[in-house]
C-alpha cells in the first residue's frame, strides 16, 4: 500500500510540476555548483544535469528510490537453490530505480546456504521452503541465521553479518555486460557472491520520441557497477541480504579488471554521483542547494552508503588508458631488438618513450623501500624513501636504447622478485610433465625424487610442460577469463634477443585482429589493428587527414560531457588514489601476465605506487609465462588472498598461512617440454636470489606483443576508446600524449606515413 501510495504521489507531482512550468523527468535545467576534482579532472562551475522526477524534492526522491529497491518490497525476487554449491542465488532484480537499458542495470547475488534458514513466502518472517524441501524456484525473501558460521577452506571464519561480498566487474573491452544469475563459486568460503550489468560502448537507446542514441560513455559501466554496490549494501543494511557493507572486495579480468581497479581507486568519489543520481541509484541523492547526500533512512535513522571496496583483486587491469600508449611505447622500445611493423610506428615510438620519461619525472614519484619490499639504492637496508625517475644515456645504456633511473631499477626488481617467487613455489606445481636434459619425459620415480633445486634448473631451463589443472582460478573462480592465455609464451627460445613469436591460446574475446584490407576502430570492424599489420593507418588517407581527426575529437572530450568532466579523466585512476574525496581501499592486488600484450607492466606499476603512498597495502604479481587473465597459479586463489587479508585487518579473524605443498608423485602426460630455456640470461641462487638485467627484462616482456603496436591508440582506433564515444560517433581519439608527438614531430612523421617498408 506504501509503494501504491508512493507511485501515485509521483505521478501527481509530476502533473502539478509539468503545469507550473518547472522542471521534470528527462528535462534538462543548468546548475550552479563547485565540483572537487583531483589534479587531471577539470573544475566547472556551470553544468547540465539531467533531472530525475520530482526534482524540486530531493526527499521525496530519495523516499521512492529507497522504496523502490528495497528488496523486501519486491514481488518478483525469485531465489534458486543449488544443492551441489549449498547456495541460494537471487534471479536478477534492478539495481537502479530508474533504469536506462534494463537488461544491463540489474544485479543478482549469491548466498552461502548455511547463512540461510529458508525462503519466507507470505511475509510472515519465517521459512516455508527451506534447502531440504526445495524442488523449484520460489518467490520469497531470505530468512537469514545470523548465529551460522562458516569456516572457509583456508580457516577463516565468517557469519552472515562479516562475511566479505565478492563484486564481480564485467565490461570486458569497456563493454556492455547484460544481467546474469551470480556464480556459486565462493559459496563454500563463505562469501557473498555479486553478479551486475553494466552499459558500456556501443550501447544505443531510444528517448521518448523513439530516436536511438549512443549511451556508452565513459563512465557509464563503472557508474552501473557503483549503484549495484549500492542496492547489495543498502539491503544488507535493511536485513534483505547478508553480508558486511564493511568488506567489499571487486574483481574482474581484463576490461573488468580495469573496472575492478577503478572500482576500489575511486571509492565513493563525488566525481560519479551525477551518474549514478541520473539512473536512481541508492544512497546518492543531489539536495536542491547542488551538494549530496549518500545516506538511507531505516526505521527512521540515517545510515550512510560509500560505492567503495576494502579490498580489489585484478586480472590484467586494463588501466590506466590515459598513459598507456606512451607506456607501451616505452616498453617496446627499450628492447632494442624489437622489430616494429612499420618505419613511422618505429619513429612514433621513440617520440613517446621520450614523452613517458618527461612525463614520469613531472609527477615527482618516490616510494618507501619498506613499502614496496626492494632495497632500490643498494646501502643494505631499506629505511629510505626513493625518488622515482627516469634518466637517458644513448652511450652508457645503449643495451636499452638510452633509458635507466630508479624508476626502471624498482620495474626490474618488481620482475626479478616476480620470477623469485615462481621459483620458489615450484613445490606447488601440480600435473606438470617434467623432461630430462634430453628431452626424454621424466618417469614418475625421478618426478617423485626431484629436489626444490632439481625443479628451479629445470623451470630455467624450459624442461617442462604446465598442466591447465594446476590453475587455481581467476576472476569469478573461473579456470581463466574472456581471453585466458594458457600455457606459456610461444617459442621464446635462448635469450632475451631471441624471443619469437607471440603467446599461444586465443585472443582476448572484445579484440578483432584484422588483414591490411580491413578498416578498424568502428563499430561494425575490429577495434585494434593486428599485430602484423603494415598498414599505420586504414581510416585516414593523410597525415594531415589523421591529425585533424585527433584535434577535433581531444577538443570535444576537452569540452566535457553533460556534467562538464573530462570523460577520459574521469578514467584515470591516478587522479583519484589518495585523493580529496576518495575513500581508498585497505588492501588490492593486481594480478598480470608477465608476457601479455595488452597493457604495460608500467600500468601496474604506477597503481602501486599510488596506492602505497595514500597507504593502501598494495601488490602486483607479473606472473611469470603467465598470457592476458592469467590464473591462479601454484597454490595461489582469490578466495586464499582474501582470507589473509580479512586475518590482517579484521580484528578478531584468523591468521590464515597458505597450506604445505604437496610432492608431486607422478608425472603428466605431455611427450614434449613447452616452457622456454631462460638460463643462458636469468640466474638463481639461495644466496643472491634471482637475477638478470633490465635489457632482459624488457626483451622478454615484449616477446609477448599480441596488439597493435606500439600502442592502444595508435593509429587507428584503439581497444578501449568506444568508451569514449559521443551520441553521433561510437569512437574517439582522445590521447594528448599522442597528439602532442604528432604536431611536434609533423616534419619526421609525416613522410613516413603509410609508406611501409
Amino acid at each position: 500500500m506504501k509503494k501504491a501510495l508512493s507511485l501515485l504521489l509521483v505521478l501527481a507531482m509530476t502533473v502539478s510540476l509539468a503545469a507550473c512550468g518547472s522542471a521534470t523527468a528527462g528535462t534538462t535545467t543548468e546548475t550552479t555548483k563547485t565540483t572537487e576534482t583531483s589534479e587531471s579532472v577539470e573544475t566547472t562551475t556551470t553544468e547540465e544535469t539531467t533531472e530525475t522526477v520530482a526534482t524540486d524534492s530531493t526527499t521525496y526522491d530519495k523516499d521512492y528510490i529507497e522504496e523502490t529497491l528495497n528488496l523486501a518490497n519486491n514481488a518478483d525476487q525469485e531465489w534458486t537453490y543449488s544443492a551441489d554449491a549449498d547456495a541460494w542465488v537471487l534471479s536478477v532484480v534492478s539495481a537502479v530505480a530508474y533504469p536506462e537499458i534494463a537488461d544491463e542495470q540489474g544485479v543478482s547475488v549469491c548466498v552461502p546456504g548455511a547463512y540461510v534458514t529458508g525462503i519466507d513466502t507470505n511475509a510472515d518472517g519465517s521459512a516455508d521452503i527451506t534447502a531440504a524441501t526445495y524442488t523449484a524456484a520460489v518467490k520469497g525473501s531470505l530468512v537469514i541465521d545470523y548465529e551460522a558460521e562458516i569456516t572457509s577452506p583456508n580457516g577463516q571464519v565468517y557469519t552472515a553479518a562479516t562475511a566479505p561480498v565478492i563484486i564481480t566487474t564485467g565490461a570486458a573491452g569497456y563493454g556492455s555486460q547484460s544481467n546474469s544469475a551470480a556464480s556459486t563459486t565462493y559459496a563454500v568460503d563463505g562469501y557473498i557472491s555479486v553478479s551486475c550489468g553494466n552499459r558500456g560502448k556501443q550501447d544505443t537507446a531510444t528517448d521518448s520520441s523513439g530516436n536511438t542514441y549512443y549511451t556508452g560513455d565513459a563512465p557509464t559501466c563503472l557508474a552501473d557497477q557503483k549503484a549495484a554496490a549500492r542496492f547489495v549494501k543498502y539491503n544488507i543494511l535493511l536485513g534483505n541480504l547478508p553480508g558486511s557493507v564493511d568488506y567489499f572486495v571487486s574483481t574482474g579480468g581484463s576490461g573488468g579488471a580495469a573496472h575492478a581497479t577503478m572500482f576500489a581507486a575511486t571509492s565513493n568519489n563525488s566525481d560519479f554521483y551525477d551518474y549514478q543520481i541520473a539512473a536512481g541509484a541508492v544512497g546518492v541523492y543531489q539536495n536542491d542547494d547542488g551538494t549530496y547526500s549518500t545516506t538511507v533512512t531505516i526505521d527512521g535513522q540515517d545510515y550512510e552508503i560509500s560505492d567503495g571496496a576494502w579490498g580489489c583483486v585484478a586480472y590484467s587491469a586494463i588501466t590506466s588508458l590515459y598513459e598507456a600508449d606512451m607506456a607501451m611505447a616505452f616498453e617496446y622500445y627499450m628492447d632494442t631488438a624489437y622489430t616494429f611493423n612499420t618505419p613511422f610506428q618505429e619513429q612514433l615510438a621513440e617520440y613517446l618513450s621520450q614523452e613517458y620519461m618527461e612525463y614520469i619525472n613531472e609527477q615527482n614519484l618516490s616510494v618507501l623501500e619498506s613499502a614496496v619490499g626492494f632495497d632500490l639504492n643498494g646501502d643494505g637496508d631499506m629505511d629510505d624513501t626513493i625518488a622515482l625517475t627516469i634518466e637517458y644515456d644513448a652511450d652508457a645504456h645503449a643495451d636499452t636504447n638510452g633509458y635507466y633511473g630508479t624508476y626502471l631499477d624498482l620495474y626490474l626488481a618488481e620482475f626479478q622478485q616476480n620470477l623469485e617467487w615462481y621459483l620458489d613455489n615450484l613445490d606447488y606445481a601440480e600435473g606438470w610433465t617434467w623432461f630430462n636434459t634430453d628431452g626424454t619425459a621424466m618417469s614418475d620415480e625421478e618426478v617423485a625424487a626431484m629436489t626444490h633445486d632439481d625443479m628451479v634448473a629445470a623451470f630455467l631451463e624450459g624442461r617442462y610442460a604446465k598442466s591447465s589443472s594446476s590453475s587455481m582460478g581467476g576472476p569469478g573462480g573461473t579456470m581463466g577469463a574472456p581471453g585466458d592465455m594458457t600455457g606459456a609464451p610461444g617459442d621464446m627460445t635462448g635469450a632475451p634477443g631471441d624471443m619469437t613469436g607471440a603467446p599461444t591460446g586465443t585472443a582476448p574475446t572484445d579484440t578483432t585482429t584484422t588483414d591490411t584490407t580491413t578498416e578498424v576502430g568502428t563499430p561494425d570492424q575490429g577495434t585494434t589493428q593486428s599485430a602484423t599489420s603494415s598498414v599505420d593507418s586504414s581510416n585516414y588517407s593523410s597525415y594531415e587527414e589523421m591529425v585533424a581527426a585527433y584535434q577535433a575529437d581531444i577538443d570535444e572530450i576537452t569540452a566535457g560531457d553533460a556534467y562538464g568532466n573530462n570523460i577520459v579523466s574521469l578514467y584515470n585512476p591516478l587522479n583519484y588514489i589518495g585523493a580529496d574525496g576518495t575513500e581508498n581501499p585497505t588492501w588490492t592486488k593486481i594480478v598480470m601476465g608477465a608476457s601479455e600484450g595488452d597493457m604495460s607492466m608500467f600500468a601496474s606499476l604506477n597503481l602501486e605506487i599510488a596506492w602505497l603512498n595514500a597507504g593502501t597495502d598494495a601488490v602486483i604479481e607479473w606472473q611469470w609465462d603467465g598470457g592476458h587473465v592469467p590464473s591462479e597459479i601454484l597454490g595461489n586463489s582469490l578466495a586464499l588472498y582474501v582470507d589473509q587479508m580479512y586475518g590482517e585487518y579484521v580484528e578478531g579473524a584468523v591468521t590464515v598461512e597458505k597450506a604445505a605443498a604437496t610432492q608431486q608423485t607422478t608425472n603428466g602426460t605431455e611427450t614434449e617440454a613447452s616452457g622456454n630455456d631462460i638460463s643462458s640470461w636469468a640466474t638463481y641462487s639461495d644466496e643472491t636470489g634471482v637475477s638478470f638485467s633490465l635489457a632482459d627484462a624488457v626483451a622478454y616482456r615484449v616477446a609477448g606483443a599480441s596488439k597493435s603496436t606500439p600502442g592502444f591508440d595508435v593509429i587507428d582506433y584503439g581497444q578501449e576508446d568506444y568508451v569514449f564515444g559521443s551520441k553521433t560517433a561510437d569512437a574517439r581519439h582522445w590521447d594528448i600524449f599522442v597528439l602532442n608527438v604528432l604536431e611536434e614531430y609533423a616534419d619526421v612523421l609525416e613522410p613516413l606515413f603509410n609508406q611501409g617498408y
